[in-house]
């Protein structure tokens, strides 16, 4: 079974996931690099996402190639000039995420059922609804672009076991861990800077 499985992996899911790895690692250490390796990692699943037919997957992964690209700039540099820093969600930003959730969910089903031969269109759009809105506040470097981030990933581990795409579903499993983690660390970042802004 194992062996049939890793016949079955491309390597393009192997290359694809390995600097998936590395990205996610690098942002759990809050390292504006890591979207470089995301870029590479990105382009890889492009190619596994439309030949699996995840058509929402894809298109997801294409707004992940555009706000990697938009995010590392806003890390980098941002409006101040300097590498932007941890904060957590206001109340507009909290509305613009649930906004991209339910707008980004009903586009891609109502696309999928109707123009498509996609089999999961409900499970493929919820999946990318709320990674487009993780995704919005990872750019932004909001604290809790980690918790809808981790609900795509809950959701998209029995769609990619569904798919046959197993080293992705197991990516899937490490990003969901490493993405608890990384809420933990940010936390105490952010934690750290308003004990010292209050001292």
């Amino acid at each position: 079974m194992m062996q049939d499985i890793l016949q079955q992996t491309t390597w393009a899911e192997w290359f694809g996931v390995l600097f998936s790895v590395v990205q996610v690692l690098l942002a759990r250490k809050n390292n504006s690099n890591n979207y470089l390796f995301g870029i590479a990692g990105i382009i890889l699943t492009l190619y596994v996402m439309i030949t699996s037919r995840l058509y929402a997957e894809f298109t997801l992964n294409l707004y992940y190639l555009a706000m990697s690209v938009y995010g590392w700039l806003y890390w980098k540099f941002g409006k101040q000039k300097k590498e932007t820093v941890i904060s957590s969600t206001t109340r507009a930003e909290k509305l613009v995420s649930a906004g991209i959730v339910v707008l980004t969910f009903m586009i891609f089903w109502l696309f999928l059922t109707h123009y498509t031969d996609s089999d999961v269109p409900v499970w493929d759009s919820l999946v990318s609804a709320f990674a487009w809105a993780g995704m919005w506040l990872m750019a932004r470097r909001k604290i809790e672009n980690w918790i809808l981030l981790n609900i795509s990933n809950i959701i998209s581990i029995p769609l990619m076991i569904h798919k046959e795409l197993y080293l992705y579903a197991v990516l899937t499993a490490f990003l969901f861990i490493v993405a608890v983690s990384a809420y933990i660390k940010w936390r105490k970042i952010l934690n750290h800077k308003e004990t010292d802004a209050y001292t």
